[in-house]
């Protein structure tokens, strides 16, 4: 949906023009998985599927949202009734980050929004984070409140976390608003400090697909919040403030500290050595030995299959079924439980890795993937 679109849907809602419109990406993670929130290293680049939101500001302490994306009308809200776990519908993220920069103390007195999102819901490409991002932009640009991209990013992380209720890092909202075209993002989650990394696939000859296997996921379900859980826990038994803090050489030493609490163990492992294959990840695109980051991803999906235990049948035939057909390299991207993989290989490799998937998917009984390609693409930004 165009911007103009966008716009115009808002007049039609609202009957009156938006102060402006503005865009923030769904990404995919390339590489760091499950590390942002223990301190550690990931590298997400920004997909160019985006959230877009018409807005306009409002002076009586209201908020009016409508997608066009959720069957319904507009959804009108008080201000000062906004708290944390008061809202379990989409209308949540974009009042969360409203609630977030109220409670920060930045003068929003109210706003009206329409959205429109062309990202995938429920398949680990951060469509929630997208909506949060675009919202905070937006009310950044017109309530002129002055704020850098990484703190827009921690309070959309703290709208999510704590307004949503769902305990994820800070990667997904950090990659909608810095990524840059062209380009995918080392981001150190503990000091947020970032690397633009050059990332040109096409320039090549390789192409990266994204294969949503269209099983869709919650992260405010148990599931990832027992994981974040057990690794708080591995980090306390080993002294240390986050598990970014165990040396990799020191890996196997410290695993038998833990001692016999295998999940624990597993979850450590993980983490540990997903931080190293970052590290490995950026020195071979540094160096132009691109092909070659192929293996590491797949050592990922086995850590994430393994170790965290967060796949699920679907996307492990996407892996076996693109490594199998030639791929470079292949493993889930996003939370687990579902959602996407991703897939590095050859530009003249990619219908025949598609229709294997396609053929397997089929075969195995499960709904057909969706397949696209992944191009690293601009952060938010203000269309119109």
């Amino acid at each position: 949906m165009s911007a103009q679109q966008v716009r115009q849907a808002f007049v039609d809602l609202y009957g009156t023009e938006p102060e402006g419109v503005w865009s923030a990406p769904g990404r995919v993670n390339l590489i760091g998985e499950h590390t942002d929130y223990n301190d550690g290293f990931v590298m997400p680049f920004a997909l160019p599927h985006v959230a877009t939101a018409a807005v306009s500001r409002r002076t009586d302490g209201r908020l009016r949202l409508h997608s066009a994306d959720i069957d319904g009308g507009v959804v009108e809200l008080t201000l000062d009734a906004l708290a944390p776990g008061s809202d379990r519908e989409w209308t949540a993220y974009p009042a969360g980050v409203v609630w977030a920069l109220r409670e920060a103390g930045h003068p929003v007195t109210g706003a009206d929004i329409h959205l429109a999102s062309t990202v995938p819901t429920g398949a680990g490409l951060s469509s929630s984070a997208a909506l949060e991002v675009v919202v905070a932009l937006a009310l950044d640009d017109l309530y002129e409140l002055g704020l850098q991209r990484w703190q827009l990013a921690r309070l959309c992380q703290r709208a999510e976390n704590v307004y949503v209720g769902a305990p994820t890092g800070i990667m997904d909202q950090t990659a909608s608003a810095c990524c840059e075209d062209g380009r995918a993002l080392f981001l150190d989650t503990r000091d947020l400090s970032q690397r633009q990394i050059p990332l040109d696939l096409a320039a090549e000859g390789m192409r990266l697909l994204v294969v949503d296997t269209q099983v869709k996921h919650a992260h405010s379900n148990g599931e990832y919040g027992k994981r974040r859980a057990g690794c708080e826990k591995g980090a306390a038994l080993l002294g240390v403030d986050a598990l970014r803090d165990v040396p990799y050489d020191d890996l196997a030493a410290s695993l038998a500290r833990i001692g016999d609490d295998e999940e624990v163990v597993r979850l450590v492992r993980h983490v540990v050595t997903e931080d190293q294959r970052v590290e490995r990840v950026v020195a071979l695109l540094t160096s132009g030995e691109t092909r070659a980051i192929g293996p590491v991803l797949t050592e990922g999906h086995a850590s994430l299959r393994d170790d965290f235990r967060i796949s699920c049948p679907e996307l492990d035939l996407v892996v076996d079924t693109a490594l199998a057909s030639g791929a470079l390299g292949a493993r889930m991207t996003g939370g687990g439980f579902g959602g996407s993989a991703i897939v590095l290989a050859e530009a003249a490799d990619v219908e025949t890795l598609t229709k294997a998937v396609e053929e397997a998917f089929a075969g195995a009984g499960f709904t057909a993937p969706r397949v696209f390609e992944a191009v690293p693409s601009a952060g938010a930004r203000r269309v119109s």
